[in-house]
């Protein structure tokens, strides 16, 4: 009941988290173009992109929820993985469209006004401190929820950098300002970008997540008593923080008949202590012949 409550709460919050980051952007982008300020149409892309990326979390979190069947035996808890790729790529091509902007612009420079900036990159700064406080609850059950955070109280940051950008134009006339805060704006975009792009094609490709060592994980398990090898071995993500395991264990001839025991231990060391929900165990015995996959 209280993981039904908590999944409905993050979705409402999610929903305003997108209203509010949409009307933002709709706001930026007339603001820049009024104001003829490129690094405000930097952060309005940045915000739709904000605003698509929660849009995906919020359609991922009710797709995840759909159960498993004959077709899609595993569920659809990948659609997010899926979701955050797309939105990742998008974001490169964003970051580079701005680099190029920001060079053209350069070439041709045109009047911007200082005060137009200021204003709509400090509503900005507001309404991305707002969605991360929408959610700021749901990051501290859910890795989804947390990413959207995270962004967005990013995204203030950014928004700071341009209000910075318009005070320089309005006092000093420093229009130049303005093409170097799109540039920073561009690079944080890509650095984001091509962090996620690694994470999410790593989880596609069945990567060993980055916080599991196989060595430690063997040198743990050959700790249960019976454990006399262990091999062919596979860690793995089927999706976002769902890890699975699967090994070949060879016990003793004599401890045939506590197979039973000795997998329920080995489980219980791979939850408790890596983490690891889901395991695929074939007991050997010490004498039987199976071709060693080497890993």
């Amino acid at each position: 009941m209280g993981h039904s409550h908590t999944h409905e709460k993050n979705g409402k919050a999610l929903f305003w988290a997108i209203v509010i980051n949409v009307l933002l952007t709709v706001v930026q982008v007339i603001g820049g173009l009024v104001s003829g300020s490129l690094s405000l149409l930097a952060d309005a892309l940045h915000n739709f992109s904000d605003a698509g990326a929660l849009i995906v979390a919020y359609v991922a979190q009710k797709v995840s929820g759909l159960p498993a069947n004959k077709e899609m035996t595993f569920g659809y808890g990948r659609a997010q993985i899926i979701g955050a790729l797309i939105n990742s790529v998008t974001l490169v091509l964003v970051g580079l469209y701005l680099i190029y902007e920001s060079w053209a612009r350069f070439q041709s420079p045109t009047k911007i006004d200082g005060w137009m900036v200021i204003w709509v990159a400090a509503i900005a700064l507001v309404i991305d401190l707002a969605t991360a406080w929408l959610t700021h609850s749901g990051s501290k059950e859910s890795i989804n929820m947390k990413a959207a955070f995270i962004h967005n109280l990013s995204d203030a940051l950014a928004s700071v950098v341009v209000i910075i950008s318009g005070v320089l134009i309005l006092n000093y006339n420093i229009f130049w300002v303005d093409l170097v805060a799109t540039l920073l704006i561009s690079f944080y975009i890509l650095y984001q970008s091509v962090g996620l792009i690694k994470t999410s094609v790593k989880v596609l490709m069945q990567a060993t997540p980055e916080d599991l060592s196989q060595s430690e994980i063997v040198s743990e398990l050959k700790k249960v008593n019976g454990v006399k090898d262990i091999h062919h071995i596979h860690i793995w993500e089927l999706y976002e923080k769902f890890r699975s395991f699967e090994a070949h264990i060879v016990i003793k001839d004599g401890d045939l008949d506590s197979m039973d025991t000795i997998k329920q231990k080995i489980r219980s060391v791979l939850k408790d202590s890596f983490n690891i929900q889901h395991s695929t165990l074939e007991i050997e015995s010490s004498t039987s012949n199976c071709e060693v996959l080497k890993d």
